[in-house]
Order: structure tokens, then sequence, then C-alpha cells
């Protein structure tokens, strides 16, 4: 697995951590669907404490998880990645995809937001 690549498992933690806030191993393993073992999923914290997705700090006698960036910083960093490796790094490629895939439904609303980010992105240049 390349650097900052999560595993399907890690991600479902991170994101168990990233809707709470933070969160001790108890409580992401009472939040994951089909929970692995509470060894199992400390073992997947402290993996991802190591590679810097997230830290500790002690709380009594708990430890208590919290990511080290945000979210959105993380989603975009991703997001940038499938842009690069699937599409070429064309985001219109991957836009349109997306668009014209049958599964997709957008409410009015969402295109009427798409359309003015797409007219605030042309006066930038």
């Amino acid at each position: 697995m390349k650097e900052g690549q999560l595993s399907k498992r890690e991600r479902q933690i991170m994101d168990v951590v990233y809707s709470l806030g933070n969160a001790t191993a108890t409580r992401i393993l009472e939040s994951l669907e089909d929970p692995p073992s509470r060894s199992s999923v400390r073992t997947f914290l402290t993996i991802l404490e190591k590679r810097g997705h997230l830290r500790h700090k002690k709380v009594g006698k708990a430890y208590v998880y919290e990511p080290t960036r945000p979210r959105r910083a993380v989603g975009k960093s991703a997001l940038q990645r499938v842009i690069d490796v699937f599409f070429g790094g064309s985001l219109e490629k991957a836009v349109t995809a997306h668009l014209l895939d049958p599964k997709t439904e957008l409410s009015k609303e969402e295109l009427r937001r798409l359309s003015k980010i797409v007219s605030e992105a042309k006066k930038k240049g």
C-alpha cells in the first residue's frame, strides 16, 4: 500500500474519528459495522498514529484519539490522487464521468450550486 493510502478498515476507523471529533478505542469499536476484535482496533489506531493520521491524549485511563489534519484537507488530497490516477490529472474528465453516470442523481439545488461554482471559477480566469 502506498504512503498516504488507507485500507478499508483504516478508512472506517478514520470516518468514525472524524464523525465524532475524537474517540476512544471502545467508542470506535462500538461504532464500526462488523467490528474486528478490540486488539485489532488498537493495532489499527497505533498504525494510523505512526503514519501521522491520528494523535492521542490520555484522559484518565483511556487514550482519546483525534485526527491530525482536517477532514476537508485529507479529502482534497485523496480526490487529487483519484483524479491523477484514474483521469490523467483532468478534473474535467473526472466530473464528466461522474455526471454522465446513470446512477448519478443531482437535485436542482445541487445543479444550481455547481453552476454558480463554475461561474465563479470563470471569473477568476
